[in-house]
């Protein structure tokens, strides 16, 4: 045998994966396609790389909507505060932001990225860029791996963690599906999530609120029958093609399931500018406002309610001119203004394809996957992590969490296979 274990895939989980069969003692080959590890990481959290969520286990599970649970057993071996204590003894100091997402003090993802070569490196790791992995052999078991050159590398272990369908440039392109199906694996159906929202609604055809943020905005999808199926709070962005910002982008995964389950081209989207607030308070606060500015037009009434853009826009929506004197206003149109700040509808017809989502939705069948070793129930001595899994949760820490978590988990259980 040339390894004990092969690891594919240079993104979180597959080093973390390399890190912990390498310090179980495992001679380990951590392979990767693209000229450098850790593209992906590079890049996470607007470049400052949101490592973990200091979430407790219970909330952090409930983030991951995508078969979260199945990490209960995975959690109790290596969790987000095994994480945390791991990147601070490698000398990465982090910060607790809001929603419990954390941070290097650095703010740099590149200094990740670093501390984690610097440890596969240490741990004597034999790393290999720039080798596409052709094929996992196959026997009964697990025989290693064949490169693109032909060349046949031998191990009793192979961990695959070459990510899913999104964000391609940082090498996620989908190579693993076929091996695990030649392992006898089933693939579930693949899907965007954590992804913007598109719509050819008029406004924003033309492009009208293209650039506008609503800072902590609920935005709940509902049925046609105006029931919610699902609300996420947090900002939101109006784009040229659509919506997006953190609140959508944990929206989509749902409205990609809508618009499959109800066989429809389009489902509405409603969004909250003053969650904090009931309806008929907002009526008195508009009538207050309009009463104390007795000379004033709507727009200088009412200003400071939600950013003046958005304001204009919703008047007009309504059919009221925002220069009009307040003395114009009637209580019919203060109602229609605060359902509008508590409900503006928007029909969404879709999201931006896989390739520019965050996350890849569906992926390797759970039911087939060892729990407590992310050891392949199928094909013994293959073993997956990250996000090749039927995995996702929503940005804030919560993927990268479940990528670190899994690797450490087939790291450590392939390292003890191998020694067997």
């Amino acid at each position: 045998m040339d390894y004990d274990v092969i690891v594919i895939g240079g993104g979180p989980a597959g080093l973390m994966a390399s890190i912990a069969s390498a310090a179980c003692g495992a001679r380990v080959l951590l392979i990767d396609k693209g000229n450098k590890l850790g593209r992906k990481l590079a890049i996470s959290g607007g470049g400052r790389c949101n490592v973990t969520n200091n979430m407790p286990i219970d909330e952090l599970i409930r983030h991951i909507p995508g078969n979260g649970r199945f990490l209960y057993s995975a959690f109790s071996a290596f969790n987000n505060q095994d994480i945390i204590s791991f990147f601070e003894k490698l000398g990465i100091q982090l910060k607790e932001e809001d929603h419990g997402r954390m941070f290097p003090v650095s703010n740099s993802a590149q200094s990740v990225v670093d501390a984690l070569l610097a440890k596969v490196k240490s741990l004597h790791v034999c790393i290999r860029t720039n080798q596409p992995v052709q094929a996992v052999l196959f026997g009964e078991n697990v025989q290693g791996v064949k490169t693109a050159e032909g060349e046949k590398i031998t191990a009793p272990c192979v961990i695959v963690a070459v990510g899913g369908k999104s964000v391609p440039k940082t090498g996620s392109t989908g190579d693993g599906y076929a091996w695990a199906k030649a392992a006898g694996h089933t693939i579930t159906d693949l899907y965007p999530t954590e992804v913007p929202l598109t719509s050819s609604e008029p406004f924003i055809r033309s492009k009208t609120l293209q650039g506008l943020a609503l800072r902590d905005a609920a935005v709940t999808l509902v049925k046609p029958n105006g029931k919610p199926i699902q609300t996420h709070r947090w900002d939101l962005l109006f784009t040229h093609f659509g919506l997006s910002g953190p609140a959508v982008l944990r929206l989509s995964q749902f409205v990609v399931k809508a618009l499959k389950t109800l066989k429809t081209d389009e489902v509405t989207v409603q969004i909250d500018a003053l969650p904090n607030c009931h309806a008929e308070e907002i009526v008195q606060q508009l009538i207050r406002k309009a009463k104390s500015g007795r000379k004033r037009t709507i727009k200088n009434a009412w200003k400071g309610i939600v950013p003046e853009r958005y304001l204009i826009f919703l008047c007009y929506q309504i059919g009221l001119s925002p220069d009009q004197s307040v003395y114009e206003l009637s209580n019919e149109k203060v109602q229609q203004m605060a359902i509008m700040l508590k409900a503006f509808p928007v029909r969404v017809n879709g999201t931006l394809p896989i390739e520019k989502a965050f996350i890849t939705g569906g992926g390797v069948s759970l039911k087939e996957i060892h729990p407590k070793t992310m050891e392949s129930k199928i094909m013994p001595g293959l073993y997956f992590c990250g996000e090749i899994m039927d995995i996702h949760g929503y940005t804030g820490g919560y993927n990268i969490t479940a990528a670190f978590v899994t690797g450490h988990t087939a790291g450590t259980a392939a390292a003890e296979k191998s020694r067997q």
